[in-house]
C-alpha cells in the first residue's frame, strides 16, 4: 500500500511530501549507540519519493563512524526529519512524527533492528533485537 504524507519539523521550517512505498510497514526502531539517543521511529521512502516544499536550506547534516549514512536535522528546532540509510542507501529513513497525522503511538508494535551488529559491519542481515510495545493506559 502506497501513502503520501505532508511532513514536516517541530517549527515547520523545513516541509516535504513523502511517499511510502509500503506505507507503515517499514516503520522501525534500531539499536545502535546513534539511533538509541535519538530515539526516532523511522518509515521507509525511496530517494525519490521525498520532495522538498520548504526549508531544504534549514537542514544540518550529522555523519559518524563510517560516514555512510546521512542523519538530517532542522537546524532551527533541531527535529530529526530523515536520514539517508546505511544499510540502503537508495532509501530514506524519514522521522514518522515528522509525517502529518501520525505519531508513533498508533502502533501498537515497532520492530527494533540490531543495529550494534550492522550487516555492513558483518552481523547477520536484517537481525531484530526486540520490539517496543506500545499500550494504552485505561481511562
Amino acid at each position: 500500500m502506497t501513502d503520501t504524507y505532508n511532513a514536516a519539523c517541530h517549527c515547520g521550517a523545513v516541509r516535504f511530501r513523502v511517499t511510502l512505498s509500503s506505507g507503515l510497514a517499514s516503520a522501525r526502531r534500531c539499536d545502535c549507540s546513534y539511533c538509541t539517543m535519538r530515539g526516532a521511529v523511522a518509515v521507509s521512502a525511496a530517494l525519490d519519493d521525498i520532495a522538498f516544499t520548504a526549508g531544504e536550506d534549514n537542514l544540518t547534516l550529522y555523519q559518524f563512524n563510517t560516514r555512510t549514512a546521512k542523519h538530517y536535522f532542522c537546524s532551527t528546532c533541531g527535529i530529526y526529519t530523515h536520514h539517508q540509510r546505511r544499510s540502503n542507501p537508495n532509501e530514506f529513513g524519514v522521522n514518522l512524527s515528522c509525517l502529518e497525522g501520525l505519531t508513533p503511538w498508533q502502533l501498537p508494535v515497532i520492530p527494533v533492528n540490531d543495529g550494534q551488529s550492522h550487516p555492513s559491519d558483518g552481523g547477520p542481515p536484517n537481525r531484530l533485537a526486540g520490539i517496543l510495545r506500545y499500550e494504552e493506559s485505561p481511562k
